[in-house]
C-alpha cells in the first residue's frame, strides 16, 4: 500500500472497522483514523491475528494421521501466540469492571474468583484435555481394530467428544430467542435518595456494572434480525444489594392488559401449527385473527406497524419499562415511575424494503452493527429517565396505569433525565452469556417495587419460571453472567449442577448450631411497600381499562406525514398476506375508531368497501389528547452525527486514486466507516496515485449494507461500473432508500446511467444528492456530511417508487 510519512495511511481501515469482507491484501492500515487506545488495539489485534494465521501457511502434520504413521500419533503442530490479542474474543477484554473483571486475561488458566475472570478459560500454550484432564494424543482418529476395521466402543475420548456435541444446545426462549448483548455500567447524575433507596441512585457518579440484551419477540433462535418485530431491551444492573432486572421493550405498551392472554398472542404471532410458517413474522391469518377480536390491541398495532418495529439500529432504539413501578425511599414512602432509555445516537428506523432485502444480504445486520461499534470504541450510550408521578395524579388521568396498553404522555409527566449507561465491551463467548443470561422481571431491589399492573404481575411468576426449563433448573443464578455482585448467603442447597460448597451442617433458620446465620436483614433489607388492596376475588378488568383507541388515536396524530405513510403501507403489506377476508375487515372496522382517513387508506389499499365501525366496549367519549411531539422518530435526531455510519465508495478502473483516499480519510476523521466497493475483490489502477484495494465486492457488500455512497471522479470507472447491472442496482437502491448520495465530476455520469433524478417529486432541489466538479470536493464533502448525519431524505420517497 502506499503510504506517507505525515499521514499514515488509512487504506483498508473501514475494513478493520468492520466484520465482513476486507481487501485481498493482507497489510493492515497504519491508522483508524483516530488516535486513541481502542483504535490502536483493533490495528494491532488485527495485525497480531494476520500474522498468527499467516505463521502456519499449511498443516504439516496431516501426512501422518494415514497408513503406519498415524500408528504413532505426533504432538499437534503450534505457533507461538505472542500478543494476547491475537487470541482475544474483543479488544475490550482490557477494560476492567467489578463484573467483567480486572481486565488482565490470565493465559492459559481457568482461575476462579468473584468477577467474570474467574469462569474465563484460555488454552494458549496448553495441551489438549478430556473433559477430566486427560491429554489427548490423537484428536483426528477414532480407536479402530486396525486401520479399515470398526470403531471401538472403548474409545472414551470420541464418546465423550460426541456426547457433548450432542447435548451443546439448550431449549430457546420461546419469545426473545435472537438477542445481541453486551458489557458496560450505569452512572448515576445525581443522588435520588428522595425518590428511592435503590443504592445505584444514591449519588452522583456512582457507577454500576451492567448486562444489556436486545433481541427481537417472535422468530426463533436462527431468525432474521430485521423481521418486523418488538425489540426487547432488557438491563441486567449488578447492583450492591443485589441484581436488578429492568426486562423492558423498544416500545412503551404491549399487546395484551393481563397476564392471562400472553399465551394465547405468542401461540397467534408464532409460525402456524399446521405447517411451521412464516417465520419470523406477523403478517399471517392467526395473528391478525387474534388481534381483530382483541381491541385492546390497537394502540400497539399503531407502534408495531410504524417505523419503530424496524429499527435501524440496537444503538438508535428507545427503551421503556412497559409497566407502571414503585419507587421506595428510606422512609418507606412511594411514588409511582415509568422508565425510559433515549439512545444518545437518535431514534432511526429502516425502511421496509430496504429491512426485507437485508434480510438476504446479512441477516446478522443489528447483531454485527452493534458487535463493530462497541469494537471499534463507538460505544453506544442511552439515558435513563424516571416518569414520576404520585397515586393521586394517576387518580386523574383518563386512564389507568396499570394498564400495560397505555403509556403517560411526557407533556403530561415530564421525563426527569437520571443517569446515563454505557457499553463498552462485547462478551467473550455468545452462549456463556448472551445465552444464557436469564432476565426476570421478579429480580428487583431495595428501593424499587411493583405496581398491580395484571401484566407485571404475571411476567413476576413466568420469567422465572420458564429458566428452571431454559437452563436445567433452580441454580441458574450460579450461572457466572447471572450471579450477583452482591454476597449471596441463603440455605438453599443442592438442585442441578450446583456450583457453591457449603461450609458446615445448617441450612435452616432459625438455627444456635451457626450462630443464627445467616440472620434476616429487617429494616434494611428488601420489604414490600404495603399498598393497601381491598374488594372481592374477581376475574375482570377496571372500567378505564375498557377504552383502547384514544391513545391509538394520539399515536397517530403525533406522527410526521412521512410516518403516517409508513404505517399505513405496513397495515396493508401485512393484511395482504392474510388470506381471510373477514379478518380484513374486522381491522379496517376497528381502525374506524382510531381515525378515519387511516381506515380508508388501508380499506382501499385492500380493495375493500370500508365496513361498519367496530363495536367499542366502552360508551364512554374516547379521551382527546393533543398530538404528543416526543412519540414522533424524528423527535430524537441523535447527538453522535456520521459516526458508525458505513458509506461505499464504488471504484473501478480509472477512478481518481488520491481523490478516493481523501474522502475516504475525511469521513473517517468524522467517525463514519467508509469502504471500497467494487465489483470484485482485488486492486483497481487508478487515474492518479497508487491503486486501490477492494474492501468489499457489489456481490457481498450491497445497497441496503450502507448508509449513504460516493461515486468519485474517474471515466474509466464509470464506464466499468456502468456496465455492471449490480452497481446500477446499488445506486438505484440507495437512493429508493432515501439516502445520501455524493457524485464528483465523471461520478455523476454513473448516477445518469441509474437514472436517479437530481430533484424530488414536487421539483425541488433533491437535498441529499450531492453532485459537484472535481474542484469543489472539501465543499461537497461537507454537504454530504450535514445529509449523511440526518440519515434520510423522506421528501424523495414515493409509493410506489419511480426509480
Amino acid at each position: 500500500m502506499a503510504t506517507n510519512k505525515k499521514t499514515p495511511s488509512t487504506d483498508g481501515a473501514g475494513s478493520v472497522l468492520s466484520s465482513m469482507s476486507g481487501p485481498s491484501d493482507g497489510n493492515a492500515p497504519h491508522s483508524l483514523g483516530a488516535d486513541n487506545d481502542v483504535a490502536r488495539a483493533l490495528l494491532q489485534k488485527t495485525a497480531a491475528g494476520q500474522q498468527l494465521s499467516a505463521a502456519m501457511a499449511a498443516n504439516p502434520k496431516e501426512e501422518g494421521q494415514y497408513g503406519e504413521a498415524a500408528r504413532t500419533p505426533a504432538e499437534g503442530v503450534h505457533v507461538a501466540t505472542g500478543d494476547p490479542l491475537a487470541t482475544a474474543s474483543t479488544t475490550g477484554e482490557t477494560l476492567a469492571s467489578p463484573k467483567t473483571g480486572d481486565g488482565q486475561p490470565a493465559l492459559g488458566e481457568n482461575a476462579r474468583n468473584a468477577s467474570l475472570d474467574g469462569a474465563r478459560s484460555d488454552d494458549s500454550g496448553c495441551v489438549l484435555t478430556t473433559n477430566q484432564g486427560v491429554p489427548v494424543g490423537d484428536n483426528q482418529n477414532s480407536l479402530k481394530a486396525g486401520l479399515r476395521g470398526p470403531t471401538l466402543m472403548e474409545d472414551f475420548i470420541l464418546r465423550e467428544k460426541l456426547t457433548h456435541f450432542d447435548h451443546e444446545r439448550i431449549p430457546e426462549r420461546v419469545v426473545h430467542a435472537r438477542g445481541s448483548a453486551a458489557h458496560g455500567y450505569f452512572e448515576c447524575y445525581k443522588e435520588q435518595g428522595k425518590l428511592t433507596r435503590a443504592k445505584l441512585f444514591a449519588k452522583a457518579g456512582k457507577r454500576t456494572p451492567v448486562f444489556v440484551r436486545f433481541s427481537t419477540v417472535a422468530g426463533e433462535r436462527g431468525s432474521t434480525d430485521t423481521a418486523r418485530d418488538v425489540r426487547g431491551f432488557a438491563v441486567k444492573f449488578y447492583t450492591d444489594e443485589g441484581n436488578w432486572d429492568l426486562v423492558g421493550n423498544n416500545i412503551p405498551v404491549f399487546f395484551i392488559q393481563d397476564a392471562m392472554k400472553f399465551p394465547d398472542l405468542v401461540h397467534a404471532v408464532k409460525p402456524e401449527p399446521h405447517n411451521g410458517m412464516p417465520q419470523a413474522a406477523s403478517a399471517h391469518d392467526t395473528f391478525w385473527d387474534f388481534a381483530s377480536l382483541s381491541p385492546e390491541i390497537t394502540h400497539m398495532l399503531m407502534w408495531a406497524m410504524s417505523d419503530r418495529a424496524i429499527p435501524r439500529s440496537f444503538r438508535m432504539m428507545q427503551g421503556f419499562g412497559v409497566h407502571t413501578f414503585r419507587l421506595v425511599n428510606a422512609k418507606g414512602q412511594s411514588v409511582f415511575c415509568k422508565f425510559h432509555w433515549s439512545p444518545m445516537a437518535g431514534t432511526h428506523s429502516l425502511v421496509w424494503d430496504e429491512a426485507v432485502k437485508i434480510s438476504g444480504a446479512d441477516s446478522d445486520f443489528h447483531r454485527r452493527d452493534l458487535w463493530e461499534a462497541i469494537e471499534c470504541g463507538e460505544y453506544p450510550e442511552y439515558e435513563l429517565s424516571f416518569q414520576v408521578f404520585t397515586e393521586a395524579q394517576a387518580e386523574a388521568f383518563p386512564f389507568d396505569v396499570l394498564d400495560p396498553t397505555k403509556l403517560i404522555p411526557e407533556e403530561l409527566v415530564p421525563l426527569v433525565p437520571v443517569g446515563k449507561m454505557v457499553l463498552n465491551r462485547n462478551p467473550d463467548n455468545f452462549f456463556a452469556e448472551t445465552e444464557q443470561v436469564a432476565f426476570c422481571t421478579a429480580h428487583i431491589v431495595p428501593g424499587i417495587d411493583f405496581s398491580n399492573d395484571p401484566l407485571l404481575q404475571g411476567r413476576i411468576h413466568s420469567y422465572v419460571d420458564t429458566q428452571l426449563t431454559r437452563l436445567g433448573g433452580a441454580n441458574f443464578h450460579e450461572i457466572p453472567i447471572n450471579s450477583p455482585l452482591a454476597p449471596v448467603h441463603n440455605n438453599q442447597r443442592d438442585g442441578i449442577h450446583r456450583q457453591a460448597i457449603n461450609r458446615g451442617r445448617v441450612a435452616y433458620e432459625p438455627n444456635s448450631l451457626a450462630g443464627g446465620c445467616p440472620f434476616q436483614a429487617g429494616a434494611k433489607g428488601f420489604n414490600s411497600f404495603p399498598a393497601s388492596a381491598e374488594g372481592d376475588k374477581v376475574r375482570g378488568k377496571p372500567e378505564k381499562f375498557a377504552e383502547h383507541f384514544g391513545q391509538a388515536r394520539l399515536f397517530w396524530i403525533s406522527q410526521t406525514p412521512v410516518e403516517q405513510d409508513h404505517i399505513v403501507h405496513a397495515f396493508r403489506f401485512e393484511l395482504s398476506k392474510v388470506q381471510t377476508v373477514a379478518i380484513r375487515q374486522r381491522i379496517v372496522a376497528m381502525l374506524r375508531n382510531v381515525d378515519e382517513t387511516l381506515a380508508q387508506r388501508l380499506a382501499d389499499g385492500l380493495g375493500l368497501a370500508l365496513p361498519p365501525v367496530m363495536p367499542r366496549a366502552s360508551m364512554l367519549p374516547i379521551p382527546i389528547y393533543p398530538p404528543s411531539p416526543a412519540l414522533s422518530l424524528f423527535f430524537r435526531p441523535g447527538k453522535t452525527g456520521i459516526h458508525t455510519l458505513r458509506v461505499a465508495i464504488l471504484v473501478g478502473p480509472g477512478s481518481d486514486g488520491a481523490q478516493v483516499r481523501s474522502i475516504y480519510a475525511s469521513l473517517l476523521a468524522d467517525g463514519a466507516v467508509p469502504r471500497l466497493v467494487g465489483s470484485h475483490l482485488g486492486k483497481v489502477d487508478t487515474s492518479g496515485g497508487a491503486p486501490l484495494d477492494v474492501e468489499i465486492s457489489l456481490e457481498a457488500g450491497p445497497a441496503v449494507l450502507f448508509d449513504a455512497v460516493v461515486v468519485p471522479e474517474g471515466q474509466g470507472a464509470v464506464q466499468q461500473l456502468g456496465s455492471d447491472a449490480n452497481a446500477l442496482d446499488f445506486l438505484r437502491l440507495q437512493y429508493r432508500h432515501c439516502k445520501p448520495m455524493l457524485a464528483v465530476g465523471a461520478g455523476k455520469g454513473l448516477l445518469d446511467k441509474a437514472g436517479i433524478p437530481a430533484s424530488l417529486p414536487d421539483g425541488k432541489p433533491d437535498p441529499a444528492i450531492i453532485v459537484a466538479p472535481s474542484g469543489d470536493v472539501v465543499k461537497a464533502v461537507a454537504a454530504f456530511k450535514k445529509a449523511l448525519a440526518a440519515h434520510r431524505a423522506f421528501a424523495r420517497e414515493t409509493d410506489p417508487p419511480r426509480v
